[in-house]
């Protein structure tokens, strides 16, 4: 009994192996994204409930988000969390290429509007 289920345990993890080694790790840029929006509406009431007086959401203007996927081999963006000098949240968001990887020579945008004070009319997102 316990041969068989060693050998079990081995077969999955070499499958496993197997799987991770043929796994190229590549972006399109036609990755699906979305989410309905009662369920974003649950996510960001969430977030709200558990951090009350937090910012809410930050706004990027479009130029910067064009820019951004303007420069050469630029699939989508990535955003990272970041905590200025004042320990205020803010979003840190960079093109990535197909590679998957940051192109962190390129142009970075910052200098959201955070909401609070740019916030959007009441919505099921926000209230």
């Amino acid at each position: 009994m316990f041969f068989a289920c060693n050998f079990k345990l081995d077969f999955l993890q070499n499958d496993i192996t197997n799987q991770l080694k043929n796994h190229t790790m590549s972006f399109t840029g036609n990755e699906n994204h979305d989410i309905p929006l009662a369920m974003a509406a649950e996510w960001t009431k969430n977030y709200r409930n558990a951090t009350p007086n937090g910012t809410k959401a930050h706004f990027f203007g479009k130029e910067a988000i064009l820019a951004i996927l303007a420069q050469e081999d630029c699939v989508g963006i990535r955003i990272y969390y970041a905590k200025d000098d004042a320990g205020a949240k803010q979003l840190i968001v960079v093109g990535a290429n197909a590679a998957e990887n940051d192109l962190y020579q390129g142009l970075i945008a910052e200098r959201s509007n955070p909401c609070p004070s740019s916030c959007s009319a009441a919505n099921p997102l926000n209230t």
